[in-house]
């Protein structure tokens, strides 16, 4: 078997990507997008058409219900090729409005289900803030289930279980991308500061019961995909699919419930003045997570642009 085919034995595999053409080859079980993702799909011309319907069909809308719209015919492509679930990105300027991330929740929750999709299908992104929590908490209860993004640290991840997010994801590249610029160390294997946080999260879930999944996200090679071999599920852009697919060197189960129940961690208690404490203490996290928001906005932006443009 290659390396693709001996992770699905461990993992559930998600495809990172807005490309649903992209995505029937390596079989994945679910699907994620975020705003950069789409913002890359709708400038390919294969794509345009799912642009141009949105915008025709929703001229009296305001751009940001168009947006809307967008996403969802994207979802809906999406779920057409895959069995599982397909995650969907609310508009990251929400970051920080605890009452309108759940009201974009519920709208795009709705938009779905008016298109015949079932909500158990759909996951609602947001980012980790405190706010973007308290929104999950209250989602969930309602049957809406999220997917608690741009995720850097422990405290982000036991709010977000406390809260019953249905799935987080912690972000290894970007961790990794910000120890190497702080360092200067190129980390490898076991030693990436990435992988060693979501290692801490899961074995952390194990240790105490939560039922939250851990999704790893944001890979930039391989070697951080084989380090956490037997998470509960792992999102991988199509790139470092086809390298996983290209590669049959063993690969070796490296987290299970086990690793967890006998790892020597303490339980941390997660209010919110702990939350924004431990947050400022975490000079990485603080910053990956202001960054990744600004970044999503600023996408958002442009595609907001081009829909103004077509109008």
């Amino acid at each position: 078997m290659n390396q693709l085919e001996q992770l699905k034995q461990y993992t559930t595999v998600v495809a990172d990507t807005g490309d649903f053409q992209a995505i029937q080859q390596y079989t994945p079980r679910d699907a994620t997008t975020n705003p950069s993702l789409i913002l890359k799909a709708v400038q390919k011309e294969e794509y345009k058409p799912l642009l141009e319907k949105a915008v025709r069909d929703n001229m009296d809308a305001s751009t940001g219900e168009v947006i809307d719209h967008l996403l969802v015919a994207f979802g809906k492509q999406i779920l057409r090729v895959i069995p599982g679930r397909v995650s969907t990105e609310i508009d990251a300027a929400l970051s920080f409005n605890t009452a309108a991330s759940v009201t974009k929740g519920r709208e795009l929750i709705k938009l779905y289900e008016k298109n015949g999709i079932d909500r158990e299908r759909v996951l609602i992104k947001m980012a980790s803030t405190w706010e973007g929590i308290r929104a999950s908490e209250i989602l969930e209860k309602e049957g809406i289930h999220t997917n608690m993004t741009l995720l850097f640290s422990l405290p982000q991840a036991i709010a977000c279980a406390e809260a019953g997010a249905k799935l987080i994801s912690p972000f290894v590249g970007r961790i990794y991308d910000w120890y190497k610029k702080s360092t200067g160390i190129d980390y490898q294997g076991a030693e990436d500061p990435g992988v060693q946080s979501v290692k801490r999260i899961y074995n952390y879930y194990r240790k105490f019961g939560y039922q939250t999944e851990v999704m790893g996200a944001s890979f930039r090679n391989t070697s951080q995909i084989l380090e956490l071999a037997g998470c509960d599920l792992l999102t991988i852009s199509p790139d470092l699919l086809q390298k996983l697919a290209d590669t049959n060197a063993p690969l070796e189960r490296k987290l299970s419930t086990d690793s967890g129940k006998n790892a020597a961690i303490g339980k941390i208690s997660v209010d919110e003045a702990t939350f924004r404490f431990m947050m400022n203490e975490d000079a990485m996290a603080t910053e990956k997570t202001a960054e990744g928001i600004r970044a999503f906005v600023a996408d958002t932006g442009k595609l907001k642009q081009i829909i103004s443009g077509m109008r």
